[in-house]
């Protein structure tokens, strides 16, 4: 039986407005740099920037939302259902 795996996402701007402000702030109190943290995330800079300003070419899924909290111990209190 083939399954089919859903991702869910949060458009930052439209359904967290000050998401970005928040990822900022946490990335700004932490002692790591940047290049640190998004290795650790496993993001890439540029689509780090594009979270930060919450820019609408930028969605989240649920995977990276829950990774930027635990490589920063933040919880940025988006919740997804289910």
């Amino acid at each position: 039986m083939n399954s089919v795996q859903v991702k869910r996402v949060v458009e930052t701007v439209l359904d967290f407005p000050g998401l970005g402000q928040k990822i900022r702030q946490a990335r700004e109190r932490d002692q790591r740099t940047l290049t640190d943290i998004c290795r650790d995330c496993k993001l890439s800079r540029s689509y780090w920037y594009q979270l930060e300003n919450e820019d609408l070419r930028a969605p989240a899924t649920e995977d990276v939302i829950r990774r930027i909290e635990q490589v920063l111990n933040i919880d940025l209190g988006v919740k997804f259902d289910g």
